[in-house]
């Protein structure tokens, strides 16, 4: 499938050290992180939440209470089973709404109704994955979210026919940017953490945590903030530009052939 490399730029990154990963010969593994990299996450959750209450305002909240909750489920003192009814009563008891563990499953029942029914790719995945997949690199879909609904996205999505690999951390019990998260992918899938990329929205939790866990390192920074990296993540504002990046840094994109 041919794919239309997005129109050269100036890409932002800090120059590798020789012994970094993006040194490597060859590429034999992409991952990528699901909520706001493939799936515009945000915006048909917020858009969920909103609906939900009736007001459009609470998003960053939601947000706070969220990292909260799942930091405490990485942690082991939360099962996700329990997570997503004890966010949604703490997040309503803090504006002012206190509700009973039935009314919290109630309101969760009908945010995700409405979340399902909203999610969306961006435009520039699906030509992206096909290109990966033409070009023979393993794919894996690594996200700190929970089993069941990621793995419905991917399915109602048509994702999941891309990955070899789905690593999730709820089914898992680590999460990015602990290096083991990264390091059982790439065992997973039989590759060295150096023949691997990783690329993700969040700058600390993918990008770093990657590279500090020796594979190479790309941040998608969609909304095109210009933030400084540091040394060896590279930055691509759209999957678009992610072929080009590819085959410029690495000697070899693909997993030979079989003889």
């Amino acid at each position: 499938m041919e794919f239309a490399l997005a129109p050269p730029r100036q890409r932002r990154t800090t120059p590798a050290s020789p012994a970094d990963p993006w040194s490597a010969p060859a590429l034999r593994l992409v991952c990528l992180d699901i909520d706001d990299t493939l799936i515009d996450f945000t915006a048909s959750s917020s858009g969920a939440l909103a609906a939900v209450l009736g007001r459009d305002d609470l998003w960053p909240l939601w947000e706070a209470v969220t990292d909260r909750h799942v930091a405490m489920v990485v942690a082991g003192d939360l099962d996700y089973a329990a997570m997503h009814r004890t966010r949604t009563q703490s997040f309503l008891a803090e504006v002012g709404q206190p509700v009973c563990a039935e009314e919290a499953a109630s309101f969760e029942r009908r945010r995700l109704e409405l979340l399902r029914r909203s999610w969306r790719l961006f435009d520039d995945v699906l030509p992206c994955l096909e290109w990966l997949r033409a070009a023979g690199v393993h794919l894996a879909a690594v996200t700190n979210a929970s089993g069941a609904h990621q793995r419905t996205k991917l399915a109602d999505l048509g994702l999941a026919r891309f990955f070899d690999h789905i690593a999730i951390a709820g089914e898992m019990g680590v999460a990015k940017p602990d290096p083991v998260m990264f390091h059982t992918v790439c065992l997973a899938l039989g590759c060295d953490p150096g023949e691997a990329v990783h690329v993700g929205d969040k700058l600390d939790t993918d990008a770093i945590g990657a590279h500090d866990a020796g594979l190479g390192a790309v941040w998608l920074d969609r909304a095109a903030t210009g933030a400084a990296v540091p040394r060896g993540v590279h930055v691509v504002e759209g999957l678009a530009e992610l072929p080009e990046l590819l085959v410029c840094e690495f000697a070899r994109v693909g997993v030979p052939a079989p003889r």
